[in-house]
């Protein structure tokens, strides 16, 4: 299980919390935050983006693939359901996307090639993703 806790005192910085690490989250100037660290959507990708590459490199590592190293970019953005066909429309038209492209450093064959590719889109928060999450959500007032 993962744990993140965050809290927010004054301003608009968010401190985060999970085991033995801490770093924060904030909103851009002209989206009324301070800039101090990246947004929630930025946070959201680099978790994809880590979990991609780390996936990678631990099934390079068990198959005994040479794997010089991954690059990944991820841009998110909401676009009108007719520019994405096959995408599930929200009420107000719109889809919330997530463009990946990753480049995966080193020689390979064909098959590797192939199977990398795969993996690429199977590390555990990709699918988490792909396939929605169930939030169970609960307020408290002190």
């Amino acid at each position: 299980m993962a744990v993140v806790r965050g809290e927010l005192r004054s301003g608009t910085q968010v401190t985060l919390r999970a085991r033995d690490f801490t770093w924060s989250g904030d909103e851009p100037v002209a989206a009324g935050g301070s800039d101090t660290g990246p947004t929630p959507y930025e946070l959201l990708l680099g978790s994809l983006a880590s979990c991609i590459a780390v996936t990678l490199r631990f099934y390079a590592d068990h198959k005994g693939i040479a794997l010089n190293g991954v690059d990944v970019r991820l841009e998110f953005d909401r676009v009108h359901a007719e520019d994405c066909r096959g995408c599930e429309e929200r009420a107000d038209g719109l889809i919330e996307r997530i463009r990946s492209h990753v480049t995966i450093h080193g020689s390979f064959d064909e098959a590797q090639r192939e199977r990398l590719g795969q993996v690429a889109q199977r590390c555990p928060v990709h699918k988490t993703l792909a396939a929605g999450v169930t939030l169970v959500d609960a307020v408290e007032f002190v």
